[in-house]
């Protein structure tokens, strides 16, 4: 659990009403998009392309998994 709270640590921030966990997933999907947005600008470029796609993919599953365990930590399953 250590290395979650470390890997995810916007998602183990105390929550302590449901406003506050969604600014938590808000502020998620924000930074998500304009990462997407970046991603696929770079993507674009021809030898990279392949590269910041794997790249983006990754990010997105970040995201997902931060916002899925905020979701949990608010409803007091995670310790």
């Amino acid at each position: 659990m250590d290395t979650l709270k470390k890997i995810f640590p916007l998602s183990f921030k105390p929550l302590q009403k449901i406003g506050d966990l969604i600014i938590n997933i808000l502020i998620q999907v924000l930074v998500a998009a304009l990462v997407g947005i970046l991603i696929g600008i770079l993507a674009k470029v021809p030898v990279v392309g392949l590269i910041i796609g794997i790249l983006g993919g990754l990010v997105d599953l970040y995201f997902v998994v931060g916002i899925v365990l905020a979701i949990l930590n608010y409803m007091k399953i995670l310790k």
